[in-house]
């Protein structure tokens, strides 16, 4: 008998034609996994029919690991051996990591990687990254089991505010789960990527999104079809999950429990009270409606358990946060500064993650762009239906033509020139991928070699900056200072990862570099260069303007002093001595900090120094012409 594939109508009935890929929200307290399917973007639910995949992992003595409901359901019983908000401390430092309140106990990479955090575990020490890579593995199974297939690919989702280091940690986790990374996109973006798709709106739009464990705002422009994100700001310890803690430190506050007395179980524990009734509030129908929960506690001094009233109403939830929901509007107001635009060019605001069920951070924003934000999408999953739509289109699916997707620099990419000065390659906000070049030249005669130091970040001086790498141009010919053409540049590939090349444009003697991202970081260290960038645009003006007169003023020196090296005896030894003088003067305020010394000592040598540039351009003219005759002139 002849066996019939039947397919959908419409659809191949080759196997396995039809490339599957989904969109994965790699959130900080819950994860998600969506794909496209009947032209329809849907998140993927699991056996149990849930739809969100708490991002909690645990590990067993046995060496099994356990991810989801199952390890939630854990958390307090076992909180060494369960970890949850990884994503906090993806691509960050050991430093940093202790500064949070965790848990599980930390311990630095054996090897001494960039200080690397590793956790303990009863099944031994792990990274943040194979953390995040079991709960990938376990959105991949979960994918491949609703499909039917195996995965081709995923777009995987990362907070605007996501540095280098944190979006290389996102993708070596997803190559531990074994998942191929179509690409790496800013959550906002795809929430505007769904919200654009679906309600074919165009225009100026806020996208506020507010999740487990991270702020974003971006302002993002839909025209036409094409989504270019024109500002990104945020906060990266912002989120959900202080929102529970802060309810939780307010009840041991009233309760005078002294937080010492709490084991991890007990806060933990705590915690989960707080966040389950925090959700209550959401869908209570009326604002003054108290809800009340108990608390029992095991007082370990006198073996007895003892039960505390928990209350919670909209009114005394919005005051004991008020100062979280300013925090993130200060954020919007940046965001709005950053892109140019006054309230009233705002025409809609998108709501995202979880926490923007919260009725007063809803009233908050409402009130801060002076209109109803828009919410027909479940906030929890607009982000993982718009990756969805986003990978269905890297797989082959659909038209290129329908929409372009523009994602933006969180900070500005440049490098160091002399006098220690940041100058700007890529500016901060411009869309990627890109690619930028600019031509450098070298500063001393004679010189074959360039160090190149690759920077980070807002400010004037490189000293205020974050250093991302730094390599050597080897091998150049040898010029006089300013001959040299070194053609740097910077290439930004959709995923936010820089390399940067320099090449020697008369010899073709390239050096270049994969910026590998430090997993050193301070938290919230971008955050704060873009407002010490703000807070000192006047000094750092003024301060690069004073390290380039000093470096031009160096640059005279020491052109003159090799230039009286080889025809000082054009000058007289009264001119000789008069324009030492002067140089000597000028040295003497070359470091200094007076703006209008450097300028008077560089205005006055350079007029002392005329008549002898004038003498050696004639002799160089005289000895060029030497021997020639007229027709060969």
């Amino acid at each position: 008998m002849a066996l019939l594939q039947i397919s959908e109508p419409g659809e191949s009935t080759v196997p396995h034609q039809r490339r599957l890929a989904v969109g994965i929200d790699l959130g900080t307290t819950h994860s998600l996994v969506a794909a496209v399917r009947s032209s329809q973007a849907d998140v993927l639910p699991d056996t149990q029919d849930r739809r969100l995949t708490p991002s909690v992992v645990r590990y067993r003595s046995d060496g099994s690991v356990v991810v989801g409901w199952e390890a939630l359901e854990q958390i307090a019983q076992d909180p060494k051996n369960t970890i949850a908000s990884v994503k906090r401390l993806m691509g960050r430092g050991h430093d940093d990591a202790v500064r949070q309140r965790t848990p599980y106990q930390l311990a630095v990479h054996e090897s001494g990687q960039a200080g690397q955090v590793r956790i303990q575990t009863v099944a031994g020490a792990v990274t943040p990254v194979e953390v995040s890579a079991e709960i990938l593995r376990q959105l991949r199974r979960q994918a491949e089991q609703t499909l039917g297939d195996e995965l081709v690919g995923a777009v995987i989702t990362v907070p605007a505010y996501f540095d280098d280091a944190q979006r290389q940690a996102t993708k070596d986790a997803a190559q531990l789960a074994g998942i191929n990374v179509l690409r790496l996109i800013n959550e906002p973006t795809a929430a505007a990527l769904a919200y654009g798709l679906e309600s074919g709106a165009e225009g100026l739009y806020a996208v506020y999104d507010l999740g487990g464990g991270t702020f974003d705002i971006s302002i993002l422009r839909l025209t036409k079809g094409v989504f270019e994100v024109v500002s990104t700001g945020g906060d990266a310890e912002l989120g959900g999950d202080d929102f529970d803690e802060r309810l939780a430190d307010h009840w041991m506050e009233q309760w005078q429990i002294d937080r010492s007395r709490l084991s991890q179980a007990e806060w933990r524990r705590l915690v989960g009270l707080a966040r389950q009734m925090k959700e209550a509030l959401c869908l209570q129908p009326t604002p003054d409606q108290l809800i009340k929960e108990r608390y029992a506690l095991d007082d370990s001094s006198d073996s007895q358990t003892k039960v505390f009233a928990a209350s919670l109403s909209q009114a005394s939830f919005a005051q004991l946060t008020q100062d979280l929901v300013d925090r993130s509007l200060r954020a919007c107001e940046q965001a709005l500064k950053d892109a140019g635009l006054q309230l009233q060019q705002i025409q809609g605001v998108v709501l995202v993650g979880g926490s923007t069920r919260l009725v007063n951070v809803r009233q908050a924003v409402a009130q801060f762009f002076r209109q109803q934000p828009l919410a027909n999408i479940n906030p929890d999953e607009v982000v993982a239906v718009g990756a969805a739509l986003q990978a269905n289109l890297l797989a082959g699916h659909g038209s290129g033509d329908d929409w372009l997707l523009l994602d933006v620099l969180p900070l500005s990419l440049g490098l160091e020139t002399m006098g220690g000065l940041a100058e700007k390659v890529i500016p901060r906000n411009t869309p990627i991928p890109v690619a930028r070049a600019q031509e450098f030249t070298t500063y001393k005669d004679g010189q074959t070699a360039m160090a190149i130091h690759v920077v980070q970040g807002e400010r004037e001086l490189v000293s205020q900056n974050r250093s991302l790498a730094r390599f050597e141009l080897r091998g150049m010919p040898a010029m006089t200072a300013g001959a040299a053409r070194i053609r740097v540049t910077f290439q930004v590939d959709a995923d936010g990862l820089l390399s940067v090349s320099a090449q020697e444009t008369s010899t073709g003697v390239m050096a270049s570099v994969q910026v590998k991202p430090s997993y050193g970081l301070t938290d919230g260290e971008i955050a704060q260069m873009l407002q010490d960038a703000y807070a000192h645009a006047k000094d750092d003006m003024q301060a690069r303007a004073l390290r380039e007169r000093q470096v031009d003023l160096q640059q005279l020196l020491e052109s003159l002093s090799q230039a009286l090296a080889v025809d000082g005896d054009l000058l007289s030894d009264d001119e000789r001595a008069q324009l030492d003088q002067e140089m000597q003067a000028a040295r003497s305020v070359c470091g200094g900090q007076q703006m209008e010394a450097l300028k008077q000592a560089m205005d006055s040598l350079t007029r002392l120094s005329e008549p002898f540039a004038a003498r050696r351009m004639d002799r160089a003219v005289s000895l060029a012409l030497t021997g020639q005759s007229i027709d060969q002139l």
